[in-house]
């Protein structure tokens, strides 16, 4: 790190701890030239990837535009924002661990409805029939009915059988 006094390029570090509740570190340097102390604030840089639409447009992934499409479908439904606040962090999360500089906007969709499909059956149907684009109310009951499958299938897999299996 250069001094910004003296621009000499060598520094040492005097201290290191922890700022903003853990998600920086603050260090106090020293230039090795003129002896002049300073703060650094060192954060780690997570670039989002970019979204390709379905008409292979791009755009920079939006956390706001998530936000809104996740509370538009649970409006008026009993979930709180804290729930919401956790469901947009693991999706922001898993976009940023697939290390990957363009993703699919379907991708997004998808994991959307894995999280709303989690939080509320009701805001689940509302996004995918936006997302997915129903046409009529026999697709709103082709995916309740393969909600209500998912839910059987899994209630069967958390338990233990209690009959051998044949």
């Amino acid at each position: 790190m250069h001094c910004p006094f003296c621009n000499h390029e060598e520094t040492k570090v005097i201290d290191s701890r922890l700022a903003g509740e853990g998600h920086q570190i603050r260090r106090r340097r020293e230039c090795l030239s003129c002896g002049e102390r300073f703060t650094t604030f060192e954060t780690a840089e997570l670039v989002m990837p970019r979204v390709v639409k379905r008409d292979e447009s791009r755009e920079p992934f939006d956390e706001a535009k998530l936000r809104n499409g996740i509370v538009r479908a649970l409006e008026k439904r009993p979930i709180g924002m804290d729930d919401v606040e956790r469901a947009i962090a693991r999706i922001v999360h898993g976009l940023q661990t697939m290390g990957e500089r363009e993703i699919p906007s379907r991708l997004v969709g998808e994991m959307v409805m894995d999280e709303l499909r989690n939080l509320d059956e009701v805001a689940y149907v509302r996004f995918a029939s936006v997302y997915r684009s129903f046409q009529d109310v026999t697709e709103f009951q082709d995916e309740i009915r393969r909600l209500r499958e998912r839910d059987d299938a899994e209630g069967r897999r958390d338990q233990m059988s209690l009959l051998p299996d044949d």
